[in-house]
């Protein structure tokens, strides 16, 4: 997003919240592959604050993803909004406002966001990861930061499995980390694949570069599956645990999607095209998502 439009949905008075709230649906719509992030699903009571979180994600996301501006400015500009959010709007960047705002207004602490932003400050310069659990650390940070964030909005925190939405929304980083595996490594010199696990397999992190994977590659590939598969079982039953029928419904079908997106990941090799979760494909498992969870 645009500096310019980033600012409009900050000065956005009362008559303009309708575009600022499409602004905002057109950013999801563009970044949303395989899960209904901020979907039709979420109750309209609680959309507000799931688009605001989610343009605080998105931007912040873009910084440390950013090939052109050096890492140092990015930890700078990313601790500076960890520090005032949810206590000073002033020092805040303007993509950061409208979840500043929705804390403020939501009663919801700032932890959640500031962790997210401690993943991004962490994506700045760390490139690679040494094992299991030292991805697991990240994605706690990176993903069930979300995860929490929902549930706070949902006002499900105080007795939803908060454990079973971490495991998910873990298990949802790591296959998108396996799916952009290479875009990753060429673009940003990234590899969330522990390294020594490819090392193990008698590769090392150039063969990302590859059209194709090797055997070392996608032995890695497959003890993450290996991994992510614990993830999303003990992720299965989270969804009855949820009171807000619609939120409900929501987890429901992502772990869904989730699971058939482990599934082709098992069939398909990454570094030869991105595997996607076709869109009847996906249709098919929301009916059957919200049905099981009625």
């Amino acid at each position: 997003m645009t500096a310019s439009a980033s600012a409009a949905l900050r000065r956005a008075p009362g008559s303009a919240t309708a575009a600022r709230e499409e602004n905002i649906r057109a950013l999801i719509r563009a970044n949303s592959e395989n899960f209904p992030v901020g979907s039709f699903l979420i109750p309209p009571d609680c959309r507000p604050h799931v688009h605001a979180f989610y343009l605080f994600a998105r931007n912040a996301d873009d910084i440390a993803d950013s090939p052109t501006i050096p890492a140092a400015d990015k930890v700078s500009r990313l601790q500076a909004a960890s520090d005032a959010l949810g206590s000073d709007e002033a020092a805040l960047p303007d993509w950061a406002v409208p979840y500043h705002r929705s804390l403020l207004e939501t009663g919801c602490a700032a932890r959640n966001g500031q962790d997210l932003l401690s993943a991004f400050i962490q994506d700045a310069t760390k490139l690679r990861y040494a094992d299991w659990d030292d991805l697991m650390d990240y994605c706690q940070r990176s993903a069930a930061s979300v995860g929490r964030v929902m549930m706070d909005i949902h006002g499900e925190s105080g007795h939803a499995d908060i454990e079973g939405s971490d495991a998910l929304c873990n298990a949802l980083q790591v296959l998108n980390h396996l799916q952009d595996c290479r875009e990753d490594y060429l673009a940003l010199d990234r590899v969330y694949l522990p390294e020594p696990w490819l090392q193990e397999a008698g590769g090392g992190v150039e063969m990302l570069a590859e059209r194709r994977s090797a055997p070392a590659v996608r032995r890695a590939i497959d003890r993450c599956l290996e991994h992510t598969a614990g993830l999303l079982r003990r992720a299965e039953a989270m969804p009855r645990s949820v009171r807000r029928r619609r939120f409900r419904w929501e987890c429901a079908v992502i772990v869904r999607l989730a699971w058939a997106l482990h599934r082709r990941l098992a069939r398909g090799d990454p570094l030869a095209g991105r595997i996607r979760v076709p869109k009847p494909v996906r249709a098919g498992l929301a009916l059957r998502g919200i049905a099981g969870a009625w």
